[in-house]
């Protein structure tokens, strides 16, 4: 296991013991995941990267050539990179958001995995994800404690995404990511 891979699973070891047990999961699945929460944090996940192509794209970026993840055929690595950047303010919306989640805020669908297999996947129902959403993106919108690089002390989550992929693409020297503070 890569050294990220190792320090992701004992991270979100730690995380998932702030979800409550009607959303918790063991540990931490990607891609096809089957349980609720983990299709919660690949939803939330799927914004932020959204958010980062978009800023990286405006500042004229290629998202595919990134330099900590692997460059891979089909892989937008400068995508990923950046996203590690604003990943721990998802994470901590889901911990919230998940704070008032009950069982019926779930649905289960059969689905075909392959030509002889089916299995069940559970999702947040349609008004649920809906809310996710709706809230996700105010949250993008939301102030942080951190000076911005033309005027004021504070700016919004979605901004810091936009001045940072900006920054790196003018910058000559080495770059330093700013930390933000929510608020």
């Amino acid at each position: 296991m890569s050294i990220e891979g190792h320090f992701s699973e004992k991270y979100f070891k730690q995380i998932l013991r702030l979800i409550p047990e009607t959303a918790r999961s063991d540990r931490r699945r990607t891609f096809k995941a089957y349980d609720s929460i983990n299709n919660i944090f690949n939803l939330g996940y799927g914004l932020l990267s959204w958010k980062v192509h978009h800023a990286l794209v405006k500042a004229k970026l290629e998202p595919y050539l990134g330099f900590l993840h692997s460059i891979a055929k089909g892989k937008p690595s400068l995508i990923c990179d950046f996203m590690e950047l604003y990943r721990y303010l998802v994470d901590d919306f889901i911990i919230q958001f998940c704070r008032n989640l009950r069982r019926k805020d779930f649905i289960v669908k059969s689905e075909i995995l392959t030509a002889k297999r089916r299995d069940k996947r559970e999702y947040l129902n349609n008004l649920q994800t809906s809310v996710f959403m709706k809230n996700l993106n105010q949250y993008f919108q939301s102030k942080v404690s951190l000076p911005r690089m033309r005027k004021g002390d504070q700016q919004e989550i979605e901004t810091l995404i936009s001045e940072e992929a900006f920054a790196q693409y003018l910058r000559d020297e080495n770059w330093i990511p700013r930390i933000s503070i929510l608020n």
